[in-house]
């Protein structure tokens, strides 16, 4: 009590530190908060999460429960002062856990092993065997019994005989500290990501260029948007230089970086276009197969060669990487109204002749080579399908899941003939002459939906997670083992005391000693 009294504060702070229950309470906060943040999404849209809330505790507390979670940091929760908080408390307690035990574990590793008195062998000493001989000849084959098991021996003189002793993994007891280093290294890795980092967005058309990805945010009243829009127009003028775009504003740069964390704006610091896209389907499904991007990274004005390619293809799984930023390819979609800038892709084939690519808009017109064939685009379905009682077209979805144009042929300015070619449909391609239209692409009518990464901190996180496992196999799979065998002379024979600790893993160890008796009792035995 009288030594309580005499603790200064900072002996206080230090054992409140130090206190294994300080850390399983931390964890188990940081835990706790995890859940809440994993169930509800993170930066998500107001309405989403609302929604979510309704479902687990009622639409009548869904508002006010929201609030409050907002006003709590949940909706951006990984970004949070408190959380960034616990995770600094988590860090400092485990690191003045390790400071203040280590000394000890240190001491026990680089104390080496020392022969053992009378006494110690009387409270470690388990297991006795007699041979016949001298201990000077039984201790050269004792200590070759013990090199079987793995270990160095050390000999020492004893008035009634000799002393053996070995020790190995004396290292191992650091086994522990190696994981909290590594548990210290993610959590530094996962405070840089957080601080230096973001996770961002992208609905990419093809043929455009940004500079910009997107992250969520709260609603935005007129004049907030209105500032927003003007802040990304100047933003894809400068390639996202947020250093350039502020001196175009007349903004202090920590002015321009503050609004565009308000509005969700997240500078890539080059440009990056969708030069292409395309989805690939099952057969006679609407479920994609594979979607892919043709994307090129611009920068001070010029194409990048990456890999030494200046478009490089992206789809699932094999993303795009580029100063510390990722894209991944992760969804599409079909702009409403095709796009201003798109352009029908057709291939057509004379059933004498040369295969020629065609662009042309909506209600343009195209020849067949070497004819008097004209054909004119009349209309477009992203997704067409027929009614089986009437036939007649009609659009089920509004992405690009069956497109089809819709082309009227004419042969010296008289109508011949009008149908849909659809492009997952060869069959639809065939003219009556023989010739050939394929229905490529509405280029410029779909955009490459991007997750954009930027962690400068992973590659410490997954060193952290490589100690971690390095530790982890030291601390359960690896033990400081120690080995004594007392070689006492009675008359003709020799009696053999052993004696052993391990700090872990006794029972294998035992196995081993077990096997080292053997293996001197079948020696004697040889001997004989």
């Amino acid at each position: 009590m009288e030594e309580n009294k005499n603790q200064t504060l900072t002996d206080k702070i230090w054992d409140i530190f130090s206190s294994v229950k300080s850390a399983v309470v931390l964890f188990a906060l940081i835990a706790l908060t995890s859940i809440i943040g994993t169930i509800i999404e993170q930066n998500a849209a107001t309405e989403k999460n609302i929604k979510l809330i309704g479902k687990l505790f009622g639409d009548s507390l869904a508002p006010t429960l929201y609030n409050a979670f907002d006003f709590l940091g949940f909706m951006d929760m990984y970004h949070s002062w408190w959380f960034v908080a616990l995770l600094m408390l988590f860090a400092s307690n485990l690191t003045v856990c390790s400071i203040d035990r280590l000394p000890r574990i240190w001491k026990l590793v680089k104390e080496p092993v020392k022969p053992l008195t009378d006494e110690q062998f009387k409270n470690l000493g388990k297991k006795e065997l007699v041979l016949k001989g001298k201990p000077e000849k039984i201790k050269e084959a004792a200590g070759a019994a013990i090199k079987k098991a793995g270990l160095k021996p050390l000999e020492t003189k004893a008035a009634d005989g000799y002393q053996l002793y070995s020790e190995r993994g004396n290292y191992t007891r650091l086994g522990v500290y190696i994981t909290h280093l590594s548990i210290l290294l993610i959590l530094i890795g996962a405070i840089i990501g957080i601080f230096f980092g973001f996770k961002a967005s992208l609905n990419l058309p093809e043929g455009e260029t940004y500079s910009v990805a997107f992250a969520q945010t709260k609603h935005l009243t007129p004049a907030e948007e209105s500032e927003r829009e003007k802040i990304i127009e100047v933003l894809q003028t400068v390639e996202g230089s947020a250093l350039k775009a502020a001196q175009q504003l007349g903004m202090k740069e920590q002015s321009l970086k503050a609004a565009m964390k308000r509005y969700g704006i997240l500078p890539l610091g080059f440009s990056i276009k969708c030069n292409d896209f395309n989805t690939d389907f099952y057969s006679n499904s609407n479920m994609p197969k594979t979607f892919k991007s043709w994307l090129t990274i611009i920068e001070n004005g010029a194409p990048v060669k990456i890999g030494g390619k200046e478009i490089r293809e992206i789809e699932v799984n094999t993303p795009l990487k580029y100063k510390g930023v990722t894209f991944y390819q992760s969804s599409y979609g079909f702009i409403p109204g095709g796009g201003e800038n798109s352009k029908f892709r057709l291939r057509v084939t004379p059933n004498e002749g040369k295969t020629e690519d065609i662009e042309s808009r909506l209600e343009g017109s195209f020849s067949i080579p070497g004819t008097n064939l004209t054909g004119k685009i009349e209309n477009f379905s992203p997704a067409i399908g027929f009614d089986q009682s009437t036939g007649r077209p009609f659009t089920y979805a509004d992405q690009m899941n069956n497109p089809a144009v819709l082309i009227s042929f004419h042969e010296n300015n008289q109508a011949k003939y009008r149908g849909w070619i659809l492009k997952r449909y060869p069959e639809t391609w065939k003219l009556p002459e023989g010739h050939t239209v394929e229905f490529v692409d509405l280029w410029g009518a779909q955009y490459t939906g991007l997750q954009v990464r930027k962690d400068p901190g992973v590659w410490i996180v997954y060193l952290g997670c490589i100690v971690m496992s390095i530790g982890l196999y030291i601390a359960f799979f690896m033990s400081h083992k120690k080995i004594w065998l007392r070689l006492i002379e009675e008359k003709n024979n020799t009696r053999i005391i052993v004696a052993m600790t391990s700090n872990k893993n006794r029972e294998a160890f035992e196995r081993k000693i077990d096997k080292m008796i053997t293996l001197l009792t079948s020696s004697e035995r040889g001997g004989k």
